[in-house]
């Protein structure tokens, strides 16, 4: 998680449900409401709130504000499309509890070169933040990103074949070690679009594309126009490798100087525009240090506190420093999969386990144990051998996995989240002027 977080527009928190208001506070509060979805109501308070915020973080990041009626209505349907996914993983059960939003925070806590949990609250608070909604915004970017894995990432399918046919036209192309820092606008065609839907698609695309033909500035418009995610961030998407680039937006970008931007591309999610910002060679490590490692995994939970998760973890290691037998213990006491197999992990490159993991793995010696606390629960590592490997065949077929996972992940949340707006009862309660 980035630095990001001291000064990213406020999340909207899940507002209590409209029909557990007493009559009195109803009345109030049918005038302050400008969406009804589903069974919440987003209300003309929490819209303000959301708009002055979101106008404080592109002050920030020095992005020319939209005008104020395009930016409420782009910020208004973000808020929809966030209050859909917390009902969803509340109907679902997908939370975060209090043990995982501990760990997340100090993890954001570490990255920004705090010593502990505690000094990154106290700058926190010196800057005027909220501590405890700011906990909330954490654990709301966290059920969301669970809720992808679930919904998106866990059913990907990438072929064999499908890694061979990226590497060869990617060799073909002469993109080896290319990388491209990219901008981009989506205007989102619905699934299942009419023909007039579509065509409305198409002309907020072809004005946006008149606006930037027009000189105006590329972020302004992506911020009131884009529906990706990072459009309140001009639609910055960093830097990427050519090789996780679709083909198709790949092809529009080689004839493009840095500072310009191509024309209307259609993908099965919608219409795109990409700005090149800046291009570069990159040079990919062939030789990475390995390490093989096993390890013992109790799980917290409602039900195993972080405390008594980590009692029983020392306790199997004290029994295995007593002489038991690692594998014997991890087949017997393990609750993660590789318990069948003794624990064992085989090799792991770097990034291949969670930060937390992999820092504690590398402090350990060969031979040598250790425990850490992840997302997952408490973890007995032991290192049983390193090496330095050659993985340019390894590496390359990896980075073609990622990289078609990255364009096709990008296409199954997009129409997961249309899927999820098609099956909501929405409704606007907004005067003609705010539309």
């Amino acid at each position: 998680m980035r630095m990001l977080f001291l000064v990213c527009a406020a999340f909207m928190a899940v507002n209590p449900s409209f029909g557990n208001q007493d009559p009195e506070a109803q009345v109030g509060t049918i005038d302050d409401v400008v969406v009804v979805v589903n069974d919440d109501v987003i209300t003309r308070n929490e819209l303000d709130e959301r708009v002055k915020s979101v106008i404080s973080q592109l002050k920030k990041q020095g992005t020319p504000l939209p005008e104020m009626s395009v930016l409420r209505k782009q910020i208004l349907e973000r808020m929809i499309t966030d209050m859909l996914q917390a009902q969803y993983a509340k109907e679902t059960g997908v939370r975060v509890d209090d043990t995982q939003l501990d760990l997340a925070m100090t993890s954001i806590a570490h990255q920004n070169n705090f010593a502990t949990l505690a000094d990154f609250l106290d700058k926190l608070k010196s800057q005027g933040v909220d501590v405890k909604k700011f906990r909330e915004e954490i654990r709301s970017e966290m059920v969301a990103k669970k809720l992808r894995d679930r919904e998106v990432e866990s059913k990907l399918a990438i072929s064999e074949k499908e890694v061979d046919n990226y590497l060869a036209n990617k060799s073909k192309m002469g993109l080896e070690n290319e990388e491209y820092h990219l901008a981009h606008i989506l205007v989102v065609v619905p699934e299942q679009a009419s023909a007039e839907k579509i065509q409305a698609a198409r002309e907020r695309a072809e004005h946006a594309l008149s606006q930037l033909a027009s000189g105006a500035d590329f972020a302004q418009v992506a911020a009131g126009t884009s529906d990706a995610n990072d459009a309140l961030k001009g639609g910055d998407l960093g830097w990427r490798p050519a090789d996780r680039i679709p083909p198709m937006f790949m092809n529009a970008l080689k004839g493009l100087k840095p500072g310009e931007n191509t024309g209307i591309l259609r993908s099965p999610s919608g219409f795109h525009i990409l700005k090149l910002v800046d291009k570069r060679n990159g040079s990919a490590a062939v030789v990475i240090t390995q390490t093989h490692a096993r390890h013992i995994l109790i799980k917290t939970s409602e039900i195993t506190t972080s405390a008594e998760a980590k009692k029983r973890l020392l306790a199997i290691k004290q029994r295995i420093d007593a002489g038991a037998d690692f594998a014997e213990e991890a087949r017997r006491h393990s609750e993660d999969g590789s318990a069948a197999e003794g624990g064992d992990l085989d090799w792991l490159s770097p990034g291949q386990t969670v930060s937390e993991f992999e820092d504690e793995m590398n402090k350990l010696k060969v031979g040598e144990m250790g425990i850490v606390e992840t997302q997952f629960g408490w973890h007995l590592i032991q290192v049983l051998a390193r090496r330095n490997t050659d993985v340019s065949d390894q590496q390359k077929r990896q980075q073609a996995r990622m990289a078609i996972a990255s364009f096709k992940s990008e296409e199954l949340y997009q129409d997961w989240l249309r899927q999820l707006r098609d099956r909501a009862f929405i409704e606007y309660h907004l005067d003609d002027d705010q539309k």
